[in-house]
C-alpha cells in the first residue's frame, strides 16, 4: 500500500472518527433535548392534570353545592307541599263546616220565614177578629145607647120594674107583685119590649092571660092586647090549658128575636116574674 493510500486512511478514519464523535455529541445533545423536552411535557402534563385536578376539585364542590341546594330546594319544596296540604285540608275543613253551617242557617231561615208567615196569617187572623170585636162593641155600645134611651123612657114613664127572685105560679106571682104596691108588668110598646126582653135571662111571666076567656088576651089591669110579639106559631093553647103569657129569652132558639119571644103556658108552672109599680 502506497502513503498516499495510507494518508487517505487516516483522513477517512479521521474524518469518520470526527464525524462520528459529532454524531455521538449530536446524539447527546437531541438526548439532552428529548429529555428536556418530555420534562418540559411532564411538567405541563402535570400542570394539566394538577389543573384538571383543581377543575375537578371545583366540580364536585359545584356539584356539591349544586346537590345541597337542590336537596335544601327539595326538602323547601317538600315542607311547602306539605304545608300547602295542611292549608288546603285546613281550608278543606273550614270549607266542610262553612258548608253545614251555611246548610243549618238555611234551615234556620226556612224555620224562620215558616214562623214569620204563621205570625202573619196569626196577626191577619187577629186583625179580622179585632174588627169583628170592633164591630161587635160598636153594637153593643149602640145596644147600651139605644136600652139607655128606653130605661129614660120608662123613667119618664114613671115605671120601676121589680124582678122577682122566687119562681112561682102566674097568679102567686101577681100577688108577689100586688103585695108589694105593683102587678105583673104590661108590655104595650115596642120600646118596652125590647128593653124588657134585654134584661131578662130566662123564662118569666108577664101580665098577660086569657084565663077569663079563652082567645081573649087581657093585661092585669083588664085592658085588651092590642099589639102582641109572639114567637112563632104562638100562642097555640097547647093541651087546652095555656092561658098565662111568658116571655122567652132563648135568643139561640131559630126564630126569636126581642120582638118574637112571647109564648103560651100553663099556669101552674112555677117561674119568676117582672113586677111594675
Amino acid at each position: 500500500m502506497d502513503l498516499e493510500a495510507i494518508y487517505q486512511n487516516i483522513d477517512r478514519r479521521d474524518t469518520e472518527s470526527t464525524t462520528g464523535a459529532q454524531t455521538q455529541s449530536h446524539s447527546r445533545d437531541e438526548e439532552k433535548d428529548l429529555k428536556h423536552r418530555g420534562s418540559r411535557r411532564l411538567v405541563l402534563i402535570s400542570v394539566g392534570l394538577g389543573l384538571i385536578c383543581v377543575l375537578l376539585l371545583v366540580f364536585i364542590i359545584l356539584l356539591n353545592i349544586t346537590i345541597t341546594a337542590e336537596r335544601d330546594m327539595t326538602k323547601s319544596y317538600k315542607n311547602t307541599v306539605e304545608e300547602f296540604n295542611r292549608t288546603i285540608n285546613s281550608l278543606q275543613y273550614k270549607h266542610t263546616d262553612l258548608t253545614q253551617k251555611n246548610l243549618e242557617l238555611e234551615t234556620k231561615v226556612k224555620d224562620l220565614t215558616a214562623e214569620k208567615n204563621q205570625l202573619q196569617r196569626d196577626f191577619d187572623s187577629l186583625n179580622k177578629k179585632n174588627l169583628v170585636l170592633e164591630t161587635r162593641v160598636k153594637d153593643l155600645t149602640a145596644e147600651k145607647s139605644q136600652l139607655q134611651r128606653d130605661l129614660d123612657f120608662l123613667n119618664k114613664k114613671g115605671l120601676v120594674n121589680l124582678f122577682m127572685s122566687t119562681e112561682l105560679s102566674w097568679s102567686d106571682s101577681r100577688q108577689y107583685c100586688r103585695d108589694r104596691g105593683a102587678d105583673l108588668v104590661i108590655i104595650n110598646t115596642e120600646e118596652k119590649q125590647r128593653f124588657i126582653s134585654s134584661l131578662v135571662s130566662e123564662r118569666v111571666w108577664i101580665g098577660l092571660s086569657d084565663t077569663e076567656n079563652e082567645g081573649v088576651m087581657k093585661w092585669v089591669d083588664n085592658s085588651p092586647l092590642k099589639q102582641g110579639f109572639w114567637f112563632k106559631d104562638q100562642p097555640n093553647n097547647y093541651n087546652g090549658n095555656q092561658d098565662c103569657i111568658e116571655l122567652n129569652y132563648e135568643r139561640e132558639k131559630p126564630g126569636w128575636s126581642p120582638l118574637n119571644s112571647w109564648n103560651d103556658f100553663s099556669c101552674s108552672v112555677k117561674k119568676k116574674g117582672i113586677c111594675e109599680k
